[in-house]
């Protein structure tokens, strides 16, 4: 027989209310916490504290507090991640997120879903979908991902955006609900390695 956590993780309708699943939310609460409390200043420790967290974390990732999450082991982060203040992260399924992902303050992460039925949802059932984010991706301030998303590599997402689509990847997506407007292309690439280029050349100076 399958247990609640087992059926929440592979999203179909599960109850929130499993004893075990309300001791691994507490359990994540306490880390998160002490991870909101401490000074930031030994990057060891933080370091630390993101490896009890999550259920892996990459070399030279970081979140800036205060953040929330709900079970935490479910998420799964590349290396040379960055998340601002404010992130939110309700894990009911796996989240998967690649290298160099540069996150906005106040983002949320949302893999959890509620029947549209008002018996079965008041009636405390409950389901979630992953989300996968991939490698180099941007995500600006205000925005909002919901269950089920994938996001390609490299793409930019707009602040204030609300992600109930997947997104491919090279591509820049904004608004509600979030829309591609364009490819990112070979002149973005010229333009911002000549941005970096004069930024070079003036710290010579």
């Amino acid at each position: 027989m399958k247990t609640e956590r087992e059926i929440m993780l592979s999203s179909n309708l599960y109850d929130s209310t499993d004893k075990e699943l309300i001791a691994l939310r507490k359990a994540c609460k306490r880390r998160v916490a002490l991870y909101n409390q401490v000074a930031h200043e030994e990057e060891d420790q933080v370091q630390g504290l993101l490896s009890e967290i999550f259920g892996s974390v990459g070399e030279g990732s970081y979140i800036e507090p205060d953040v929330y999450i709900d079970y935490g082991k479910n998420v799964y982060i590349g290396e040379a991640f960055y998340g601002n203040t404010g992130l939110t992260i309700l894990d009911t399924c796996e989240i998967h997120i690649g290298d160099h992902v540069m996150i906005g303050p106040r983002v949320s992460l949302i893999t959890a879903g509620h029947p549209i039925d008002a018996g079965v949802r008041t009636r405390g059932l409950e389901f979630g979908k992953p989300i996968n984010i991939g490698n180099n991706v941007w995500i600006g301030a205000n925005v909002f991902i919901g269950p089920g998303v994938t996001i390609g590599d490299n793409a930019v997402i707009g602040g204030g955006a609300v992600v109930v689509k997947d997104v491919p990847a090279n591509t820049v997506a904004v608004g509600n609900p979030a829309k591609v407007m364009r490819q990112i292309t070979a002149e973005d690439q010229d333009y911002w390695e000549q941005q970096e280029q004069s930024y070079y050349d003036d710290r010579k100076n």
